[in-house]
């Protein structure tokens, strides 16, 4: 048997910005509500004024009259990493698990992953529902009460599935990304995540797209000994013995 068949590889990706070019969420809300208002309340998320859930229903108070069909035509114009699709395959000839963690909304979410096929994945992300009037209602259903900062926490999803004994990566490029980048062995970062580990002390490695990505996993993969960062053990075992 091939030794690395024996490695358990745990790989967790962030969506806005991460596999899309942009960040969709973001650019939704600059295009169809209140693009002053929008910054603002973005600046404010950023600045630890207010935590992911006030920051999303505070958005979508910006919306005054939604169009499907004008959004569906906004959805064309983003595009994904040109890299990701092949990297997912990559993965899946390797049999790592691969998930998605985006404190993003579904709605947006889920037409993009069906257009550019990656529908296969699991993904864990906030809702967007519809009211009756057309107003947009985010729901969060993975949210985590003692967080006071994400709307889905992205670290309880690798909790729940991973161990001690594999080896998970995370892959993000955001402020909500933070959490989760800190409980994994190994980081792919770029943009506030990337300053977010350089000024935390977090070894990272620094990526410009999925070719980057899949090269480096690679190298990991075929180490003779991996050596997992001591840190995100202990922050692991923190957060379990809290819980």
């Amino acid at each position: 048997m091939n030794k690395n068949s024996l490695r358990n590889f745990k790989i967790y990706i962030d969506f806005d910005g991460t596999i899309t070019t942009k960040d969709v969420g973001e650019y939704m809300f600059l295009e169809f509500g209140d693009p002053e208002k929008s910054l603002q309340i973005i600046n404010e998320w950023l600045d630890g004024n207010l935590n992911s859930k006030e920051v999303w229903i505070q958005l979508c108070e910006t919306v005054k009259d939604f169009s499907e069909s004008k959004f569906n035509e906004f959805l064309e114009t983003m595009e994904i990493d040109p890299y990701f699709n092949e990297f997912k395959e990559y993965c899946a000839a390797k049999n790592f698990q691969v998930a998605i963690l985006s404190d993003g909304l579904d709605y947006y979410i889920d037409k993009i992953r069906e257009k550019k096929n990656f529908a296969d994945l699991p993904i864990y992300s906030n809702k967007l529902s519809f009211g009756s009037k057309g107003e947009l209602i985010p729901l969060f259903p993975h949210t985590d009460e003692e967080c006071t900062k994400c709307a889905n926490c992205k670290r309880n999803h690798i909790l729940n599935s991973s161990s001690d004994d594999d080896i998970t990566i995370y892959i993000g490029d955001g402020y909500s990304d933070t959490c989760a980048a800190e409980h994994c062995d190994f980081i792919f970062a770029k943009e506030l995540l990337l300053k977010y580990c350089e000024q935390n002390g977090l070894p990272y490695f620094p990526f410009k797209d999925f070719s980057d990505v899949q090269r480096i996993v690679d190298q990991l993969y075929n180490k003779k000994k991996i050596k997992k960062r001591h840190q995100a053990s202990l922050k692991r075992r923190e957060t379990y013995m809290q819980g």
